[in-house]
């Protein structure tokens, strides 16, 4: 997914604030859903969760740059997965993030619905 910075993506020199590049994966992982009509979950108890995040800031990027976002699935489990995520400017990766997401419905965990996983099978 291609994002471009805004001012609203920056600080006071111009330089993206460092919370925005999780901003930007997130919006990643949410397009993988919406471009096929769907949402990450039912809107009221059900959806995916951040159980843990490690991200790794390899580069910096300014106001009005072009960046690529991408997704890759590292594990799937039946109520977890971990996603590699990866941000490039250009041919330079500039930030990635491992992030372990888990399905949670009523405050619970939950095996996936099979309709998400072949989803995530399909990338």
């Amino acid at each position: 997914m291609k994002i471009r910075v805004y001012y609203e993506d920056t600080d006071a020199g111009g330089i993206v604030y460092h919370t925005r590049y999780i901003n930007f994966c997130e919006r990643a992982r949410s397009e993988i859903f919406f471009e096929r009509d769907m949402k990450p979950g039912d809107g009221s108890n059900s959806g995916f969760v951040v159980r843990d995040i490690k991200a790794s800031f390899l580069a910096t990027s300014t106001l009005g740059d072009m960046l690529e976002v991408t997704s890759k699935i590292l594990t799937q489990k039946n109520s977890s997965m971990v996603l590699l995520q990866e941000i490039f400017k250009e041919d330079q990766k500039i930030f990635t993030m491992e992030i372990t997401l888990v399905y949670i419905s009523g405050g619970r965990p939950r095996r996936i619905p099979e309709t998400f996983t072949e989803l995530f099978d399909s990338f």
